[in-house]
């Protein structure tokens, strides 16, 4: 018996099947022609360059409408750190050291200026900022990155990402401010190396504009930390590409003997003198002109007291800092509180035991 699988046509079968079927060909059926498969020619695209419109930091409203922000690009807007600056704002920012997305957006929702995302005293590196410019942009608040060190590479890299700032530390001298500037500049301006069209900082190529802009929107900032750098602060400062001295109260400190004493009374004077110099670079010179003085506030020189010697840019507080403060105050009240309920406790048993002994 034959399996049910397998049925023999007959040719009464077949000439029925071949009846239904229109003008039968031999595999005319099961084998397409090659004109099926021909393929259309392609239609020509005509691909078009969308603006490219990066994110602008947020401003207050006594300096600007919120009209005069929208649907603007950077290079139109006067919103980025140096325009602002040059148009004599006092910005006011936190250092970020814990690298950590979350609380750079809450930095940014909070209202800060700008955030520095710190790669010389935090644990993090590039691929650690990233994700921190990310969320600031988000929140339309300026970064700055601080470098580990003053070094083509690390400048290159940190430039790469995008930010509206970069600080060098330990800047002692004219001549290495004039090195900071050439890791800035592409050649023949300087020595920085140019991915620009693959990178972040140029819209990964779509903002065509970049390389006529990016000098006159990116803020160069050289830290002054030292005696030596006190010393030659005047000659730092007129440095040509120095938008902004960065005043570094700890670890000019250190370097006079009084690591555990920033306050002490010749740290202190030796900043003044600092400040006189960097201020005196803008005296007559109106707004713009000059290398704007920035800051960081200490317990023995707070944010107000900055400001009203001038300095354009005060930073008030490091992210660690803040949840330090705020978790160490936390304890401390719980703890506080377990001592006052059994303080509350002892009364009420002195209490019982009192009236326990008169009733008797």
């Amino acid at each position: 018996m034959e399996s049910s699988g397998s049925m023999k046509l007959t040719p009464t079968t077949t000439a029925f099947l071949s009846s239904l079927l229109p003008n039968p060909k031999p595999h005319s059926i099961l084998i397409p022609s090659y004109s099926a498969f021909k393929p259309k020619p392609l239609k020509t695209l005509t691909l078009t360059t969308p603006n490219y419109a990066p994110c602008i930091p947020k401003s207050y409203a006594a300096d600007v409408s919120s009209s005069a922000v929208t649907n603007t690009t950077a290079a139109s807007s006067p919103r980025n750190l140096r325009s602002r600056l040059q148009n004599g704002d006092t910005l006011y920012g936190l250092f970020l050291l814990s690298f950590s997305p979350t609380l750079a957006e809450i930095a940014g929702l909070a209202g800060y200026d700008f955030v520095v995302v710190d790669m010389e005293h935090g644990h993090g590196g590039i691929s650690d900022a990233l994700p921190c410019l990310h969320a600031l942009a988000a929140t339309g608040t300026a970064a700055i990155l601080r470098v580990p060190e003053s070094s083509a590479t690390w400048a290159k890299k940190a430039l790469d990402l995008g930010p509206q700032g970069i600080m060098f530390p330990m800047i002692d001298s004219a001549e290495s401010a004039i090195d900071a500037v050439s890791f800035c500049r592409f050649p023949p301006a300087g020595i920085r190396g140019s991915a620009h069209s693959v990178v972040r900082a140029s819209g990964y190529g779509i903002d065509e504009g970049y390389l006529g802009s990016y000098q006159e929107e990116l803020l160069i900032m050289c830290q002054v930390e030292s005696v030596e750098g006190v010393k030659n602060v005047g000659e730092i400062s007129a440095v040509d590409g120095v938008d902004c001295i960065q005043m570094g109260p700890l670890d000019l400190s250190a370097s006079m003997g009084y690591l555990w004493d920033p306050g002490n009374r010749k740290v202190r004077q030796l900043m003044r003198e600092a400040e006189a110099k960097i201020l005196k670079s803008r005296s007559g010179g109106g707004v713009g002109v000059g290398t704007y003085l920035s800051g960081f506030a200490m317990p023995h020189d707070g944010p107000g007291d900055l400001k009203s010697r001038g300095y354009h840019m005060v930073s008030g507080a490091v992210d660690v800092g803040l949840f330090r403060s705020a978790a160490v105050e936390d304890v401390k009240k719980f703890r506080l509180s377990l001592i006052d309920e059994d303080h509350d406790s002892e009364e009420e048993e002195g209490k019982d035991a009192d009236e326990k002994y008169w009733s008797e």
